[in-house]
């Protein structure tokens, strides 16, 4: 299950967590003390939905990268 982004979420991370945000979009979690990072949230164990999704001048028309809420890369073909 996942979360979505909003303020009561970022209220509730521990004193020591802080929150950030990839170059794509996609939310993660530091634990500053611990010099560690991770896409779940520290106290729901939820990955939070942020919609990511992309097209990439790499990819071949048609196709879109996206990920899983465990952080997993997949591709989309859109059939016209």
């Amino acid at each position: 299950m996942a979360a979505d982004l909003n303020l009561e979420w970022i209220c509730s991370l521990p004193r020591s967590w802080t929150y950030g945000i990839t170059r794509g979009g996609r939310v993660f979690f530091i634990n500053e003390e611990a010099k560690s990072t991770t896409w779940l949230h520290p106290v729901t164990g939820e990955a939070v939905v942020t919609g990511h999704r992309r097209q990439s001048t790499d990819l071949p028309t048609g196709w879109e990268e996206a990920y899983t809420f465990e952080g997993a890369r997949y591709y989309i073909k859109f059939h016209k």
